[in-house]
């Protein structure tokens, strides 16, 4: 090693670039476990491509021990497996930094940097006269060079040992020949390279935090939230959710003395099925949701527009990807926020929850569920393959065994037989939501037949405008009332005064808090709200008017949650700036804090007054 070393303690990225189909992701998730088990919060992301086999994939690991999650932006130590995309990784490795390739043939110096550290291992090579099955070379050259960089890091052999052991606890074979190539990987290293300058040391930063996916957290709130009914169709990223609901329901849904199952999971024929199968069964009175994303709310919205209009409960998981089209099936984005709040044809609004982490995508899906039945209407919890597919450091899901689910508004047999007036799409309270009546309820009284046509309060059917009127503004104030429901937006205040205010959502939220730390630390102060649903309440727009400028950060190219803002509080455009990140990478704190630096300089401070009420 030539190059100027980068030295850091538990506070690096690691980035493989591998093959799809090779076998690296269980070895590479094995990595950043490790690091994970020696008390070292990690945070990794999979970038995959969206066939099955041949194609590049990348697996990045930030070590941090303070704890930012998000992605920072740069690497630190390649670990260059690809040959294809050689040229491109070696750009994004900082200088200082260390390259890890299999030297097994020699290549050119044109192929290398300058300035950056070359750790070269003959990993084809030793694979070969080692291991006689073309599959087991494969499989074992991933455990080699795990067990490489357990040496050049000083990650604890012991802890991948026991990790390779809960692994393959029921099957010795595999076990001891992992077990087998991590050694050999280990002591190849120890025997020919010096530890290098990224270290990583046992600390107690991790807590009680779990290590999950968002997609099984929110398949788990949908079992603690009473779901019952999953009807889906298979779309990436959103598949896991309702493969992951499966499982739990098979644990946590069957009855113990008849081993009855007591829930329904139906893989329909495509998503326009699958969302009229959860319509009509939360008109039944069961909860039901289905798992999806973007190009399947697309096929969805004429369902969603019944639901809406017709007042049936029902959830909708969006794990959002890049569009439009099929777009990037395995690429994260949060492009699906206008098309979700305002679903269907005609006027619509729709409850969107907007979780951050697989802690809140668990509490989230649980509450859709109670929004959906109180509201009795379609609820969105809009979250990202980012957040789906990518295992997160998070604090445990907890569930409060008092809880009861909240059913909203169910009028009984015993009040319908009292002469109780019952119009199914009356407004008795003035809160927009009606009564409703499970089918069933009562012989003769009762709403057996709901309408996704006009009608009068007493579901008549009507064309008359005033009836007409008389419900989409009922809908209305039904919206106004879920603001009082919906999740609060998180508002932190800078440590002191500021012009500059920032709204941000959802998976960009780990980058954003720690974009926010770096500007603090430069005498940039800003204060924040993170939104956690849709309708916004007015503290959102209290929020806007007591700053001069406040910046939108998502990860969309329409600077979709800006335009909700706008259109829902009818603000000056001139004082909402956009940071906008769409190229399917997780957006990072280095980008927002960047971003940001550029827009402060042109923006000149202005007084509040003259501002649009």
């Amino acid at each position: 090693m030539s190059a100027a070393s980068l030295s850091a303690i538990n506070d690096f990225v690691v980035k493989f670039a591998n093959v799809n189909g090779s076998g690296s992701a269980s070895a590479n998730e094995l990595f950043a476990k490790s690091i994970l088990r020696m008390g070292v919060p990690v945070s990794p992301r999979n970038i995959f491509p969206s066939n099955i086999q041949g194609l590049p994939t990348w697996y990045e690991v930030r070590v941090c021990e303070k704890g930012w999650l998000g992605r920072r932006g740069g690497v630190d130590l390649l670990v260059q497996m690809n040959p294809q995309t050689w040229t491109d990784d070696l750009v994004e490795l900082a200088p200082g930094g260390y390259l890890f390739y299999d030297n097994s043939k020699p290549l050119p110096l044109s192929r290398f940097r300058a300035d950056v550290n070359l750790i070269g291992m003959p990993l084809t090579e030793i694979c070969s006269r080692t291991y006689s099955d073309p599959r087991q070379r494969q499989l074992f050259k991933n455990i080699l060079y795990v067990g490489a960089l357990a040496s050049l890091l000083g990650v604890d052999l012991a802890v991948i040992e026991k990790l390779i052991g809960e692994q393959y606890k029921t099957k010795e074979k595999l076990l001891s020949a992992n077990v087998k190539a991590l050694h050999l990987g280990h002591e190849w290293a120890q025997a020919n390279h010096k530890p290098i300058g990224l270290q990583v040391r046992r600390a107690d930063a991790v807590g009680d935090r779990i290590f999950v996916e968002g997609n099984m957290a929110t398949a788990l709130g949908c079992v603690y939230g009473g779901a019952s009914v999953c009807a889906w169709y298979p779309i990436t990223p959103s598949s896991s959710v309702a493969e992951a609901f499966e499982k739990y329901c098979q644990k946590m849904r069957v009855d113990p003395e008849t081993k009855r199952n007591r829930y329904a999971i139906v893989q329909a024929e495509d998503e326009i099925a699958s969302i009229g199968m959860c319509v009509g069964a939360g008109w039944n009175g069961a909860r039901a949701f289905t798992a999806t994303s973007g190009p399947g709310v697309s096929l969805m919205n004429e369902f969603i527009g019944l639901a809406y209009f017709a007042e049936i409960p029902v959830t909708i998981i969006d794990v959002q990807r890049g569009g439009p089209s099929t777009g990037m099936p395995t690429r994260t984005q949060q492009a699906d926020l206008l098309g979700a709040a305002y679903a269907s044809h005609g006027d619509t609004k729709h409850v969107m929850l907007l979780p951050q982490d697989p802690t809140e995508c668990f509490e989230f899906a649980a509450t859709a569920l109670d929004l959906a039945d109180r509201l009795q209407t379609p609820v969105f919890v809009m979250t990202d393959l980012d957040i789906g597919m990518n295992q997160r450091l998070c604090a445990p899901m907890q569930w409060d065994e008092t809880r009861s689910l909240d059913r909203g508004k169910v009028m009984t047999a015993e009040e319908l037989e009292s002469g109780r007036d019952f119009g199914r799409y009356l407004d008795v309270d003035g809160d927009g939501i009606p009564y409703r009546t499970y089918p069933g309820t009562h012989p003769t009284k009762g709403a057996f037949f709901t309408r996704g046509t006009t009608r009068d309060p007493y579901a008549r059917y009507s064309e008359k405008g005033p009836d007409y009127v008389y419900n989409v503004q009922r809908l209305l104030r039904k919206f106004d009332t879920a603001k009082t429901l919906v999740p609060a937006p998180i508002h932190t205040k800078a440590p002191k005064a500021t012009p500059f205010g920032v709204i941000y959502y959802g998976s960009t939220s780990p980058a954003m808090d720690e974009a926010v730390d770096a500007l603090q630390a430069q005498d940039k102060p800003l204060d924040t709200l993170r939104v956690r649903a849709f309708p916004f309440p007015t503290s959102v727009r209290e929020f806007v008017l007591e700053h001069e400028y406040v910046f939108v950060v998502e990860q969309n190219r329409d600077a979709q949650l800006r335009s909700l803002l706008i259109n829902e509080f009818d603000l000056d455009p001139a004082h909402l700036v956009a940071v906008l990140h769409y190229d399917g990478t997780p957006i990072t704190a280095r980008f927002i804090v960047d971003t940001i630096e550029q827009r402060l300089q042109p923006l000149r401070v202005v007084p509040l007054t003259g501002r649009a009420a």
